[in-house]
């Protein structure tokens, strides 16, 4: 697959921002290579990530290319520049489903399948649900040991989703799966709402194509955590959109406190959910709304009081998660060459975009997307939580740490373009993870 023809050559910053993540790939590659060879504790066959390599292009590899070279094109002619904006983010939804499914078609009909009837993964435990949700809430701490790995890592949230749609009639694992991805790819447009609002039109317009084609929707196939990022975009957006200076009274209200209960329900789902609230902070602080923190506060705590109410107490699945961790990984993972290798996962997942996003952060107005995003990622390195799978776990905070990468190149100028050389090289990147990696999810 080629990039689009574009006129002119591309813009020089750009061409940097490629070179130096080509030049950060290389280098982190070399190291993890140097930590393998050097025996570093990794408890992995594919490090940087976690699974195993091995090489597979049959016919279901061409798929992902012609998606790409679709999306590429299309941003190249400026279509959605000229689209009105529900169709923007209908197109931008579609585009990103499209991508995460032609990157799962890599593995034939066990794309979809394979992840959800993994051994280590939340079916296992559904039937362990039976026909009392509130006694598996009840007993989901005092049982942790008893469950599958996923489900001791992550609050109730996940086993119940799934319980919940197999007694909605949906019982094979590819309808499962393909169910998670298209909620999972939802992520999509939500940002692009949230960005539109803080950063402006024609900045989401923009950034459209840097999230549909990014290389982490290797992982947004499939992936209870794609849910969580879900609820947790939707949770921020919710937070702009309370904020916004035309919205007073009890509709600002109404927002707030939907973003919290989406809060809520997301840290149900994921322990580390809770740090995308600090991006709904900083909105609040940035608009003079600080005011809205009561309501979005409260309402976050209802989804954890009933929980609570029914037997399971959040600070009590997170201490129980902790230990779990520290037998089960802690020994076999260098919390050091881990700290560093995620980095490394990052910089690949994010693509290039995630260069020129740093590279231009203070000159977006839409830096509170980042906060949460790079806070929650800096803790769980600097707490040596980061210690593999990375991949999968921090594609709720992907998406923020990219939002920069259409900001001006001078503060308060033009957006700038679409990067579609940094989408397109990342595009790539993604086809080959998928041909090349074999994981779990």
């Amino acid at each position: 697959m080629h990039p689009p023809v574009v006129r002119g050559r591309p813009a020089r910053p750009e061409t940097t921002d490629l070179a130096l993540w080509i030049a950060l790939a290389a280098v982190g590659l070399a190291l993890t290579a140097l930590a393998v060879h050097w025996g570093a504790r990794l408890g992995t066959a594919s490090a940087p990530f976690v699974g195993r390599y091995r090489l597979k292009v049959d016919a279901g590899t061409l798929l992902a290319p012609a998606v790409a070279a679709a999306v590429l094109l299309a941003a190249a002619r400026g279509l959605a520049d000229r689209m009105r904006w529900r169709v923007v983010l209908l197109a931008a939804y579609l585009s990103a489903l499209a991508w995460a499914l032609s990157l799962a078609a890599v593995d034939g009909g066990n794309g979809l399948a394979a992840p959800v009837t993994n051994a280590g993964e939340y079916l296992r435990d559904v039937p362990a649900v039976h026909d009392r949700p509130g006694g598996f809430i009840a007993g989901f701490v005092a049982a942790s040991g008893e469950h599958a790995t996923a489900t001791r890592q992550h609050p109730p949230g996940p086993v119940l989703l799934l319980w919940a749609v197999q007694r909605l009639g949906v019982h094979r694992p590819a309808a499962i799966g393909l169910l998670l991805t298209i909620v999972g790819c939802l992520s999509v447009p939500l940002v692009l709402v949230a960005v539109r609002s803080l950063c402006g039109a024609v900045a989401a317009r923009r950034l459209a194509p840097v999230l549909v084609l990014a290389p982490y929707a290797v992982w947004v196939a499939v992936s209870m955590d794609a849910i969580t990022a879900t609820l947790g975009a939707a949770m921020v957006t919710a937070g702009v959109l309370a904020s916004e200076q035309h919205r007073r009274g009890p509709p600002a209200v109404a927002w707030a406190a939907a973003s919290g209960l989406l809060l809520g329900v997301a840290a149900l789902f994921s322990y580390a959910a809770p740090w995308l609230a600090l991006s709904v902070i900083c909105v609040y602080f940035v608009r003079r709304r600080a005011l809205l923190n009561t309501v979005t506060g409260a309402a976050a705590l209802l989804p954890l009081v009933l929980a609570q109410l029914v037997g399971f107490v959040w600070t009590d699945g997170l201490t129980a998660a902790q230990a779990d961790f520290s037998i089960r990984v802690e020994p076999m993972r260098s919390a050091v060459v881990w700290g560093c290798l995620s980095l490394v996962v990052l910089v690949l997942a994010c693509g290039p975009a995630i260069v020129a996003s740093a590279r231009k952060i203070r000159r977006t107005p839409g830096w509170p997307f980042l906060v949460g995003a790079a806070v929650a990622v800096g803790f769980a390195v600097a707490a040596g939580l980061a210690r593999g799978e990375m991949e999968h776990a921090w594609v709720p905070y992907f998406p923020w740490l990219l939002v920069a990468a259409v900001a001006p190149e001078q503060r308060g100028g033009e957006p700038a373009r679409a990067p579609l050389w940094l989408a397109a090289t990342g595009a790539l990147g993604a086809i080959a993870l998928e041909a090349i990696l074999h994981t779990a999810w």
